[in-house]
């Protein structure tokens, strides 16, 4: 048999075999639909995913990948485009290999973070002032302004109380009345941006001091 002859029978005999196992994939996948019910395309990562990262499209095509699953196994709000994830975010990791489910996606949150807003390591802290009628003249209420907390003491037998500033250039977030209801030398329930040791000094000044007032920050 010539070298011609035989070239011919080797590619007569691959078309044979790749005809025959495209017969069996075929009959593979028959006997999987039949068995398990239609499939149905999902969207797997397949590499994890951040908390609070969003989808860019560029992860999309190459960390998210779209599945042929049976129906029966995917899970209820399951995506079936990796497309329909870009621009969100992952409320929780997802690791890889996991269905991708729209309840485990949520909007980017709009603005500024808390932490942004009122500055890292402060937490929010309501305590009793007075002085707040000057900071409505000036017009100083608006979430944000700074302002500095000046604690005044009760006199002593030892002597007159004194007066000090305890907390400077605090953020200001919300300024309505205290206890005493609004008006002229009723106190006023300001809520400040504090950090722990600001916010420790001036709870401990409201139980021996005569008062706290704010003071628009210079």
């Amino acid at each position: 048999m010539s070298r011609r002859s035989r070239a011919v029978g080797f590619l007569a005999l691959a078309l044979i075999a790749a005809a025959l196992a495209a017969g069996i994939a075929d009959s593979y996948g028959s006997r999987v639909a039949r068995g398990y019910g239609p499939l149905r395309d999902v969207v797997v990562a397949t590499r994890a995913l951040r908390e609070g990262k969003p989808v860019e499209p560029s992860m999309a095509a190459d960390g998210l990948e779209a599945r042929r699953v049976p129906v029966r196994f995917i899970p209820a709000g399951a995506l079936r485009s990796p497309a329909e994830a870009i621009g969100l975010v992952p409320a929780a990791d997802l690791p890889a290999g996991s269905y991708l489910l729209a309840d485990q996606l949520r909007p980017p949150r709009s603005g500024r973070s808390q932490a942004d807003a009122i500055g890292v390591h402060r937490q929010p802290v309501e305590i009793s002032v007075s002085g707040a009628d000057a900071l409505l003249a000036t017009g100083t209420t608006e979430r944000g302004a700074r302002v500095d907390v000046v604690v005044t003491t009760e006199p002593t037998a030892a002597g007159p109380g004194k007066t000090y500033v305890a907390a400077t250039t605090v953020p200001l977030l919300g300024l309505g009345p205290g206890a005493d209801g609004a008006g002229p030398g009723g106190t006023a329930a300001a809520t400040l941006a504090l950090t722990r040791r600001e916010a420790l000094r001036l709870i401990a000044a409201e139980s021996f001091a005569r008062k706290l007032t704010l003071l628009v920050a210079g």
